[in-house]
């Protein structure tokens, strides 16, 4: 039986687009191994564990899902890319309705503090200092539309190239999917020549504030959209600080966090899908 945390946590109309994403459980034929549990469940303390921020040790009985049988699922989804194929299932059903702009996508950066012990494994993403970065792309209106997660010490520029690959072909609600939007803006973090010469070679427009000329006052005309969906992903507190050893953790909550941040403003503009 669904609570009513549960259903607030995982309402029907996600949970229409996650169950196709997941793995059926396929038992062994000699028997034994691991038992079948609720998938729903399952996805329901995963969710919990972003959003609250928890230890997965702490994790409520009552969504009636053991703590290693959570974190083992929640592992095998992660190398299975079951959050990123949501993510892109959710901005499926925002391009199908017409709900992402465009005409100009906005990339930042933010830090993230490692708890103490989890920096210090030779990780490509985990440097010695501690800590991780997070890399967000966003449409005109700050949806999520690429994230990823690097070392701190990764200067924010080494990622522009990766995220705008990593926009999908997403459904248009007229023609043929799209993924290259009009014009991308970054601040003077971003401000190489070479950087700009990669884009306009994408066909896309740039506009990368220049060191020493534009005002910090005229930069953040355009620098709150970005600011603001940072914000939206940093209410899942399990972002907050960087409790994952495996970079690949880390970066699954930071998409499935995109995919809900997403997911929310297709519920704000139709109630029931």
């Amino acid at each position: 039986m669904v609570d009513a945390l549960s259903r607030r946590l995982v309402p029907d109309e996600l949970w229409e687009l996650v169950e196709p994403l997941l793995p059926e459980f396929v038992p062994r034929p000699q028997g034994g191994g691991v038992a079948p549990v609720d998938q729903r469940a399952v996805f329901t303390a995963v969710v919990y564990v972003l959003t609250s921020g928890c230890a997965w040790r702490m994790l409520p009985g009552s969504f009636g899902v053991s703590v290693p049988t959570a974190r083992r699922r929640f592992a095998v989804w992660t190398e299975a890319g079951v959050w990123r194929r949501l993510h892109r299932a959710v901005l499926d059903e925002l391009g199908g309705r017409g709900l992402i702009d465009w005409s100009r996508v906005v990339v930042d950066a933010a830090s993230v503090r490692a708890k103490k012990g989890r920096s210090d494994r030779p990780e490509p993403d985990r440097p010695r200092q501690g800590g991780s970065k997070q890399h967000i792309l966003s449409d005109r209106a700050g949806i999520p539309l690429a994230v990823a997660v690097s070392a701190a010490n990764v200067h924010d520029s080494q990622a522009l190239r990766p995220l705008v690959k990593a926009i999908p072909a997403v459904r248009s609600r007229r023609g043929p999917r799209r993924r290259r939007p009009g014009k991308l803006h970054a601040d003077k973090a971003y401000d190489q020549a070479e950087l700009r010469l990669w884009v306009r070679r994408h066909v896309i427009a740039v506009r990368i504030a220049r060191k020493g000329i534009e005002s910090a006052e005229r930069l953040g005309r355009h620098r709150w959209v970005i600011e603001r969906t940072v914000s939206w992903l940093t209410g899942y507190h399990r972002l907050n600080i960087r409790y994952d050893r495996k970079g690949t953790h880390y970066l699954g909550f930071l998409t499935l966090a995109a995919a809900l941040t997403g997911f929310k403003k297709l519920t704000k503009a139709k109630p029931s899908m």
